[in-house]
């Protein structure tokens, strides 16, 4: 079942790994099919270097395992979660990437200092609220995209392709499980020089210009988009 789809989201977990964004299994990717209504994410645990199709396991937007001789990621549920209530999100990429996962760790948004943010994300990155003690105690990774869901009341999750979980991490998706890896690397960079611009400025960095943020932003995602080939 949905054999092609396994397949990419197996190489997009190895991407993972041969990108910098993980060490040891700290990180998952999943891949929502839109025909099927069905998920396809690694199984919890499982270790990049042996990874194969068959570590896929298909699950529904209920978390029921449809096909897999595997448990799912422990982070299933978030990813369920942010499937059901994120309408165009078609694959998620959590990672504890450093750069990205010392601004959850600190709490901090992630500002817009520059174009190379802006060609990706339309402001500042988001951190989420602490989760209380009854988050945390019942039903923690499915809480955890409720408070995600919670902080993007008033974001369009596809214009601002990521959040920081605060004292965790990050989570990322995109059009698909590779793109959703691409721009997990994206907000690691951009992390990392944030955090660079945050001290060369004594924790009060400039932001980017307004204009130059939309110039960026359109020019790559907008309607009259003209990056790239058609």
């Amino acid at each position: 079942m949905l054999e092609e789809l396994k397949q990419r989201v197996m190489e997009a977990n190895k991407r993972l790994k041969s990108d910098h964004l993980v060490i040891s299994t700290w990180g998952n990717v999943s891949e929502y099919d839109e025909k099927t209504g069905l998920v396809a994410i690694k199984a919890s645990g499982v270790s990049y270097d042996s990874m194969k199709p068959e570590h896929m396991v298909i699950v529904d937007l209920d978390g029921n395992v449809v096909e897999g001789d595997y448990r799912p990621s422990t982070d299933c549920a978030t990813h369920i979660c942010l499937y059901r209530e994120f309408k165009g999100v078609k694959a998620i990429v959590h990672t504890h990437s450093t750069y990205a996962t010392i601004w959850a760790q600190a709490g901090k948004d992630i500002p817009i200092l520059g174009t190379t943010h802006a060609d990706y994300f339309m402001g500042d990155v988001p951190c989420t609220r602490e989760m209380t003690k009854e988050e945390i105690d019942s039903a923690y990774e499915e809480n955890t995209g409720h408070v995600i869901v919670e902080r993007f009341k008033d974001i369009n999750p596809l214009e601002i392709r990521g959040v920081l979980v605060k004292g965790h991490a990050p989570f990322v998706w995109g059009d698909n499980a590779d793109s959703a890896v691409t721009n997990a690397m994206v907000l690691e960079q951009v992390a990392k020089m944030a955090w660079h611009n945050a001290v060369l400025a004594g924790g009060d960095p400039a932001k980017l210009n307004p204009n130059l943020l939309n110039k960026h932003y359109n020019r790559k995602f907008g309607k009259d988009a003209y990056y790239g080939q058609k």
